[in-house]
């Protein structure tokens, strides 16, 4: 089992000192998560809480997921990172494919990219991207970060991007993993046909099997069962050894921490106090 600290959603000049401290106690990696604004008006509910609320949202700060983890790359060695994950289908591949480049070759190829499509329609009308098709754009938007990594001339010719051909260069010495998130069943095949891995925003047990059991069914199907597959999840199971023990054999790869609940509204604690919580789960679980 790899072990990731989820690092967002709290005050910017904790970051640094943070990601310091998570590769200090023994944690593989830092989970990074993402959003653009939040909207004044808005209809659309969070689809991974209980009630559909964003309202938790309105006042958390939201450094811009990329520049982060280049941040945080530079003061570390070791350590991974991961966004947590990245609503791609609302910006611009080409733009997006440079930047993960960059990451990846500052940092040593250290950035494993979790992508989604956003759940919600406001995202895309402050990006002026359309919502309808969104699906269809993402899978596109997946084609051509790779097309655009190997370093050759590539160009794309899709019913939603038409992109002449081009280089990039520097690109990293190693393919970028793409890791899927969302759990409805568009989510899940896109996982498993195309994906490096799977991101679970939070689930039960049983329903958390349900997922992967049905992500593996898709990869007999597609032909993909034998490549190397990682499966992201976050909750409470991962604070206690028996837990731990049933997400192995569930088929988690990684566990993500936090230790607040941010849909409850719960405040940012301060930096000590997190620092001592880490410490304290890495002496708890992490090499034992």
């Amino acid at each position: 089992m790899r072990f990731s600290y989820q690092i967002g959603m709290c005050e910017p000049d904790h970051y640094l000192a943070l990601a310091r401290a998570a590769e200090q106690a023994g944690f593989d990696g830092i989970a990074v998560s993402d959003s653009i604004c939040y909207p004044q008006q808005a209809s659309s509910k969070y689809p991974y809480n209980k009630d559909g609320s964003r309202e938790f949202l309105e006042s958390v700060p939201f450094v811009e997921s990329q520049i982060s983890v280049a941040a945080m790359a530079a003061v570390t060695e070791k350590l991974r990172f991961a966004t947590f994950v990245y609503k791609l289908a609302v910006r611009h591949a080409p733009v997006v494919a440079k930047q993960v480049q960059g990451i990846q070759v500052l940092s040593g190829n250290r950035f494993d990219f979790g992508v989604g499509i956003s759940p919600w329609e406001e995202d895309f009308a402050v990006c002026n991207v359309p919502w309808e098709k969104r699906g269809k754009r993402f899978d596109e938007q997946i084609d051509i970060l790779r097309g655009l990594e190997s370093g050759e001339f590539f160009g794309y010719a899709g019913e939603m991007h038409d992109m002449p051909a081009n280089k990039m260069n520097p690109v990293p010495s190693e393919p970028t993993s793409l890791l899927i998130g969302g759990h409805a069943e568009p989510a899940l095949k896109r996982a498993a046909r195309t994906g490096d891995g799977w991101m679970c925003a939070g689930a039960d047990m049983q329903q958390l099997g349900a997922y992967i059991g049905r992500i593996n069914q898709l990869r007999q199907e597609y032909g993909t069962a034998d490549r190397p597959f990682r499966v992201f999840t976050t909750g409470q199971d991962a604070f206690t050894r028996e837990g731990i023990e049933q997400l192995e054999n569930l088929g988690v790869t990684d566990v993500v921490i936090a230790f607040r609940d941010v849909y409850a509204m719960e405040p940012d604690k301060p930096l000590d106090e997190k620092i001592a919580m880490l410490n304290w789960y890495a002496g708890e679980f992490i090499g034992v």
